[in-house]
């Protein structure tokens, strides 16, 4: 009898700590978070310019969640890959809304952002990009839920317009771009500065080129026959590399300029040779901020490896928002936007907040030469 008393005392407890078990585990799996959705290019041919900005989000989660979270609740970063590509971004966008994604850091193309953001703005939820600098994406005025800690396309085609006319001296330039809302973009505005120089040059050829394609011989004969004495282009590394290549191939020495798409080590890389003497523009050199070392630092301890593009703009950007819902105490639409419009922080760009449009005031761009494999921030300042 008593055996048998033993035995059931024995299951009794076994039942019960089995379902405290349960229960423990069950708690756990609903405690809350604060979901940071962040979505860009992390496979593909742009991935190298995707992945910096995952990382930067890692590392800024694992910072906050060490000093406690945000308002007592631990970051939980929700990766999305859409390669940069607008038919794949709007399908994550939907994803993030369907998981309860607190705020958004991406995308990291201007075209899968414009794509996307239909999706956040019904939803009402913040989206910040480190990269996409399409101008209509804030100054259209039609996404007021969009941000970004990157200066936009006008500024960069101004600057790299004044550097191939004032600097270089350039007169019948040519300029080629991808056709996507990025890189065609840019060279409308390089377009429109270049034909209101006064004079001082003119736009010899205007034309677009298809991402991805084999062979940009026919385009390059275009430039030639143009007798076009400098080549500027819109868009992104993989077409880049392969029209400095066939310039260079064909006997072309001209000046090639281009934009962020193309501050890459990864355009040096594929461009082999041909990539030195290529100037492009990218966001200025933030080495002597301290954050910006601190960012830094943390990358290549949790990585082991250099960040890559885009990284202390993105870094940035998590930091913003999170900074936003610990500011405001809570996750709440309405709070989130008026905290970036009216709050400092402290970032690797600097102090910043977010002006009426969305765009982080104070930022901008530099003028870049690849020299000797390595793009070196030229001291050019636009009149």
């Amino acid at each position: 009898m008593k055996k048998r008393f033993l035995i059931m005392v024995a299951a009794a407890l076994a039942v019960s700590l089995l379902a405290f078990a349960g229960c423990s585990k069950e708690e756990k799996a609903e405690a809350p978070t604060i979901k940071l959705g962040v979505a860009g290019s992390h496979t593909g041919d742009l991935a190298s310019y995707g992945l910096p900005t995952l990382n930067a989000a890692n590392i800024v989660a694992d910072d906050f969640n060490a000093k406690g979270g945000v308002n007592g609740m631990q970051v939980e970063v929700l990766p999305m890959d859409e390669q940069c590509k607008p038919e794949l971004s709007t399908n994550v966008a939907t994803k993030l809304v369907s998981d309860q994604a607190n705020i958004v850091l991406g995308h990291t193309c201007s075209g899968a952002t414009k794509a996307a953001l239909p999706i956040y703005k019904d939803a009402k939820l913040v989206c910040m990009s480190p990269s996409a600098t399409n101008p209509p994406l804030t100054q259209s005025g039609d996404y007021p839920n969009f941000f970004r800690t990157i200066a936009s396309d006008d500024m960069q085609a101004g600057l790299n317009v004044a550097f191939a006319i004032d600097k270089l001296g350039l007169k019948k330039i040519a300029v080629l771009h991808d056709k996507g809302d990025y890189g065609k973009g840019f060279a409308e505005f390089a377009q429109k500065f270049i034909e209101a120089s006064g004079g001082k040059a003119e736009v010899v050829l205007f034309e677009g080129i298809t991402p991805g394609a084999v062979d940009y011989s026919a385009v390059i004969q275009k430039v030639k026959r143009a007798d076009a004495d400098g080549v500027i282009f819109g868009g992104y590394h993989p077409e880049a590399s392969k029209l400095v290549s066939t310039l260079r191939k064909k006997g072309m020495d001209v000046p090639f300029l281009s934009d962020d798409g193309v501050k890459d080590d990864t355009f040096i890389k594929v461009a082999g040779e041909y990539a030195d003497g290529v100037y492009a523009t990218g966001p200025k050199d933030l080495s002597k901020n301290p954050l910006y070392q601190k960012a830094l630092d943390e990358h290549r301890k949790k990585y082991n490896a250099e960040p890559g593009p885009f990284f202390p703009q993105a870094y940035a950007a998590a930091q913003a928002l999170l900074n936003a819902i610990d500011q405001a105490k809570s996750t709440d639409y309405d709070k989130i936007v008026e905290v970036l419009h009216t709050q400092y922080v402290d970032t690797p760009l600097g102090k910043i907040k977010f002006d009426a449009k969305g765009d982080a005031e104070g930022v901008g761009f530099s003028v870049y030469q690849v020299q000797n494999g390595k793009y070196v921030e030229l001291d050019f300042k636009q009149p």
